[in-house]
């Protein structure tokens, strides 16, 4: 057996291997620490930080024949034809799990690899982080243009199974960008049917209920996409009685008080919670970039007044170059750190309206991540990090930020933890 004697071994190298069991010793309690949480209360969208969820990165041989979906713009996966920002920290993950990147190394010399959304085991993982760090849960995107994907609703399976498991909380989040406008009403109803009656999704103990009745998200009730008419069938579906109603979340433009449009502002008077899009919603100050969230005040009241709940959109940065091109570089929004990403907890805490929307948990495309990212991204193309920020940082900030928002915590302006 392999025994140590501390006295005689080297300066550094003792404080090297204290400093490795102290990072043991702190994830395992921190793990420990996790199993004993309660499970998160799925029968209300109050004092809830929910994640979005976009779960639509493929990867080839991971048996859903969709090449490099979501990593490439082409089926095979260049440096020129990478669409992601931001490259995901796989360390913990197992070789079944990692797929390998053709000609693509880390600075290190080792193979690249990249992962796939539909992998049981993948998905098990995000949710053990967001127990680990007490985030609550996720909004699961189901694109109406994917729908004909089987994997998706695979994915929804493994959502459902990995709640269940770790106690957070999951709702449907319908995204209706791109689909044709005249089938969208026909499309997403029957899927919501299909999911209440064939899958019984919506009766599963950790599906999200707000006022005693399934979540669902509407993402797109944007007057410049499609007619008011789409909007109210798709509203009025939801509230009629029977086996499908439900409190619904509508995701709107950020100027949608000022719609000239009355029956699209009649629409958005219709939803139960309303959920402005914030992303990309900046003002300047200093010379910096900060979230446009001087809007929420007037926002919250006028939700309260249509008799809605209101909730803010919130998310750490953002980057598309990768996905646009090198013009897209003055869309950038810096992280500073995380300072962006707490700057709006702080409003959303002060605002009172008692929970908020991550965008997103793992969407590397245009730099919105908040899970595990590597500060040591292969050097063949171009790619954001955390800057030498531990990869779970946005982790621990938005458990930090959910923790305020809650009460549990005292407001805090600046970052209350250290790196």
């Amino acid at each position: 057996m392999l025994t140590w004697d501390l006295p005689s071994l080297s300066c550094s190298f003792r404080k090297l291997l204290i400093a490795v069991c102290l990072i043991v010793i702190s994830f395992t309690a921190s793990l420990v620490m996790a199993q004993q949480l309660p499970p998160v209360d799925a029968t209300t969208l109050d004092g809830k930080v929910m994640c979005g969820y976009q779960a639509w990165f493929r990867c080839p041989d991971d048996g859903t024949n969709s090449a490099w979906q979501h990593w490439s713009r082409r089926p095979t996966i260049t440096p020129q034809s990478m669409t992601f920002q931001m490259w995901p920290d796989l360390s913990e993950f197992t070789p079944s799990e990692m797929y390998a990147v053709p000609g693509i190394k880390y600075p290190n010399g080792r193979p690249a690899y990249l992962y796939s959304s539909v992998h049981q085991k993948t998905i098990q993982r995000h949710f053990q982080w967001m127990q680990q760090y007490g985030i609550d849960g996720v909004f699961v995107q189901r694109f109406l243009v994917n729908l004909r994907q089987p994997s998706f609703d695979t994915i929804l399976e493994h959502v459902r199974t990995s709640a269940k498991d770790t106690g957070r909380t999951f709702a449907v989040c319908y995204d209706l960008s791109g689909y044709p406008t005249e089938r969208i009403v026909g499309r997403l109803t029957d899927d919501w049917k299909q999911l209440c009656d064939e899958r019984k999704v919506t009766r599963d103990e950790r599906y999200l209920d707000h006022d005693g009745l399934p979540v669902v998200f509407i993402w797109g009730l944007y007057p410049d996409r499609f007619s008011a008419d789409i909007a109210h069938q798709l509203i009025d579906f939801f509230h009629q009685e029977g086996p499908y109603r439900a409190t619904v979340v509508g995701g709107v433009p950020p100027d949608w008080r000022s719609e000239s449009n009355a029956s699209w502002a009649s629409a958005f008077g219709k939803l139960d919670v309303i959920s402005p899009w914030n992303v990309g919603n900046i003002e300047r100050r200093g010379g910096k970039k900060i979230a446009n969230t001087h809007v929420w005040q007037q926002d919250f009241a006028a939700a309260q007044q249509a008799g809605a709940k209101y909730l803010p959109v919130i998310y750490p940065g953002f980057d598309w170059t990768n996905l646009k091109g090198p013009r897209a570089e003055r869309d950038t929004i810096d992280r500073r750190g995380g300072a962006f990403f707490w700057e709006q907890f702080v409003a959303a805490k002060k605002l009172g309206s008692g929970m908020a929307y991550v965008a997103m948990f793992d969407e590397v495309d245009e730099a919105t991540a908040i899970f595990k990212v590597t500060n040591d991204p292969p050097p063949e193309a171009n790619f954001a990090t955390y800057e030498g920020l531990p990869s779970d940082w946005y982790l621990r900030l938005t458990g930090e930020g959910t923790k305020m928002i809650r009460g549990e915590t005292p407001l805090a302006d600046r970052i209350p933890i250290q790196p």
